[in-house]
């Protein structure tokens, strides 16, 4: 006998609460919100997400972990159906802008624990002066040419939501090399999916472009926003995009 799930099912107001959100939450797992082996927000964000208790959510989950929909460990719940794995789109390197190792470039990375810029704060939701972890990113040639610069800023989200990020909390002295080129990677590993948006303007009486990206998690959450600037007479600035095949 073939086994049914919660998506079987009509969708009706008599099924229980935790019935039919555990019904919106296997759409949200099909849909790929979350990619297979992503890891589920915590019950307290499912809650609000879903705008009912946490028991709710809990009775929810355990409906879709006795189908073997999601499986628990001591990380949270992680998506088990079937799907090839996430890839990044080779556009989305962090910082935005990061050159690969060439010989004769010389690249710079530092963390803080300082207050952003006031319109990074702005745009993560931050109080003004509230301190989070910034990134600054510097690299040109041998000979002084091509340089660029990059200022990311984490939200408040990225850092209790990435593990990985919130380790730097501590040791954010802006001395030692801190490479954070797999930013976007521990974003995913968390069960984020990111969403981003890259704005470039010219800035006026400079030979210089500004490259702004904001990413943002599926639940429109800010993420970080990164400040690019590149000279524009040394340089030419290339994207990449990856499209999904036809189905």
């Amino acid at each position: 006998m073939a086994r049914t799930t919660p998506h079987d099912h009509p969708l009706t107001d008599a099924q229980p609460l935790y019935s039919r959100i555990a019904v919106e939450l296997l759409g949200e797992l099909t849909d790929g919100t979350v990619p297979p082996g992503g890891r589920l927000p915590g019950e307290r964000r499912l809650a609000e997400h879903f705008g009912v208790s946490r028991e709710t959510v809990r009775q929810a989950l355990e409906v879709l972990r006795r189908d073997g929909l999601i499986t628990t460990d001591r990380r949270g719940s992680h998506a088990t159906l079937p799907g090839p794995p996430a890839r990044s789109p080779s556009s989305l390197t962090f910082p935005v802008g990061a050159r690969a190792a060439v010989p004769g470039t010389v690249d710079r990375a530092t963390v803080t624990w300082e207050a952003p810029p006031p319109e990074h704060a702005e745009a993560l939701g931050l109080a003004p002066h509230r301190p989070t972890l910034v990134h600054r990113y510097e690299s040109a040639t041998a000979d002084g040419r091509g340089r660029r610069s990059a200022v990311t800023s984490f939200s408040a989200v990225a850092l209790a939501e990435v593990e990985e990020l919130a380790r730097y909390r501590d040791r954010a002295r802006g001395v030692a090399a801190a490479q954070l080129r797999r930013a976007y990677d521990w974003m995913r590993s968390a069960g984020l999916t990111l969403h981003h948006r890259d704005s470039i303007t010219r800035l006026a009486g400079a030979p210089t472009v500004r490259v702004t990206r904001r990413v943002h998690d599926q639940y429109a959450r800010p993420l970080e926003i990164t400040d690019l600037l590149v000279d524009a007479q040394q340089e030419a600035l290339v994207y990449e995009f990856t499209l999904p095949a036809a189905a």
